[in-house]
């Protein structure tokens, strides 16, 4: 009877490792790293959640019609870290932002940031090596 409990128990510890696993990626895995792009368009929400954050942005497609970008990013605590908080976003919810990034290699409207340049020229700049650049 112990022998199986100890196989159940791995067994169920390894599954939970797994998906745990896949839920922390390296952003190449995803997204294609050398291939930058630049969307202009409103920032509608941030999303100040873990693993990391998000916000979206209502851009001007190339046939003229709406499309929501979701751009991804560091984690919440990683922005505290370098001062900076869910108000220095929230702040520019309806307005208009520039975001460098590099797109998803599923051609998705999914990218992940670079850089977030506010309308004021304020931005906010994540590079590869982790530094940013306060707004």
């Amino acid at each position: 009877m112990t022998r199986k409990v100890l196989v159940a128990s791995c067994t169920l510890a390894g599954l939970f490792l797994a998906g745990s696993l896949s839920a922390h990626h390296s952003p190449s895995a995803i997204f294609d790293m050398g291939n930058p792009i630049v969307v202009k368009g409103t920032l509608t929400k941030v999303e100040w959640v873990n693993p990391h954050i998000r916000v979206l942005v209502d851009a001007q497609g190339r046939d003229g019609s709406s499309e929501t970008w979701q751009i991804e990013s560091q984690p919440p605590s990683w922005f505290k870290h370098v001062g900076l908080g869910r108000a220095d976003f929230a702040k520019a919810i309806g307005q208009a932002v520039t975001v460098v990034g590099v797109p998803a290699r599923n051609g998705s409207r999914y990218a992940y940031l670079q850089k977030l340049t506010f309308v004021d020229g304020n931005s906010i700049e994540v590079e590869r090596g982790g530094g940013e650049t306060k707004p």
